[in-house]
């Protein structure tokens, strides 16, 4: 793993030319392998508690139109582009990547960073939009992607000249996630006791482990989903218990076994996204017990995730 350290003439709030940055000194032109240390030091600057630092494998997958999550609307999108934006003395202030979808004709824009800049925020999405010209509608931040773990969706609080630039565009907002983080180990959880030890084997269609609970017969009670998705970050995709088992008690030691799992192979910390977006009359979406459950277990809510959408 290769890392970069920031360019000292690569800060935020750095003037150009000794004048104030402004819309005219930036250009835009696309990424060059060369640009890499440059456009990671932008993209880092952006990172979120609990996300590990953005290498260059990732930004190379990502650039590449691949991502180990939401690889399925990854595939869908055709003419994918990588741009860069430069100021007059030829230092990178952004980039941002946009793509085509000919399923529905919309313009997708993947990611974009600018250090919370406005002005080179305002610039990047202006130019990715006029890229991708005449659409029948365009959406920002609608899926996860390599640069991050698991983050579907712009985090609102932490990047609101981001959100800023699209609502002033006439993007419209829908609150998706709610992005949870805690430090491991979890030594205030309880553990299953009922089957001494939790199940815990690979999972085949995902990285990581299935930790299960079931009773003396053998009958499934609850499992969970982890993974540790980069050097000492653990993520808990999933936690579950059947529905005949429900009200028991039974999700609190089951989340305590699930991060021992984490912590044994090497996780310092852990990071969850919850759904959390269901409509009050939608019982069967809703996640008022997983939050009170993640509330009580420590987890600290970082931020929210919002995707966008823009009509013609």
């Amino acid at each position: 793993m290769t890392e970069h350290r920031r360019d000292p003439r690569r800060i935020v709030g750095e003037k150009a030319g000794g004048m104030a940055l402004t819309r005219s000194a930036l250009t835009p032109r696309g990424f060059d392998a060369q640009d890499a240390a440059a456009v990671l030091d932008v993209i880092n600057a952006d990172r979120l508690p609990g996300q590990p630092m953005c290498t260059e494998a990732m930004l190379s997958e990502a650039v590449a139109g691949r991502s180990p999550v939401d690889s399925g609307w990854w595939a869908e999108l055709d003419r994918l582009a990588v741009d860069v934006l430069r100021d007059g003395q030829g230092h990178i202030r952004g980039a941002v990547s946009y793509a085509h979808r000919a399923r529905d004709g919309a313009g997708v824009i993947l990611w974009l960073h600018g250090r919370e800049e406005p002005v080179v925020v305002d610039a990047l999405l202006d130019h990715a939009m006029g890229r991708l010209g005449d659409t029948a509608s365009v959406t920002a931040f609608e899926f996860a992607g390599a640069l991050a773990v698991g983050l579907e969706g712009l985090p609102v609080r932490h990047r609101p000249a981001t959100r800023r630039a699209l609502l002033a565009r006439g993007f419209v907002e829908a609150d998706l996630w709610r992005y949870m983080r805690r430090e491991l180990p979890a030594t205030d959880l309880p553990r299953d006791q009922r089957t001494q030890a939790a199940h815990v084997e690979a999972d085949p269609e995902n990285p990581g482990w299935r930790v299960e609970v079931r009773d003396a017969d053998g009958t499934l009670l609850g499992d969970a989903q982890v993974s540790v998705a980069a050097p000492g970050v653990g993520v808990l995709w999933w936690i579950g218990v059947e529905p005949p088992h429900r009200g028991k008690g039974l999700a609190w030691p089951l989340l305590g076994s699930a991060l021992e799992v984490l912590h044994e192979h090497g996780a310092q910390e852990v990071i969850l996204f919850v759904d959390d977006d269901a409509p009050p009359d939608d019982p069967e979406r809703g996640r008022g017990a997983a939050n009170a459950l993640y509330d009580r277990a420590g987890f600290t809510e970082i931020d929210r995730l919002c995707s966008y959408r823009r009509t013609p």
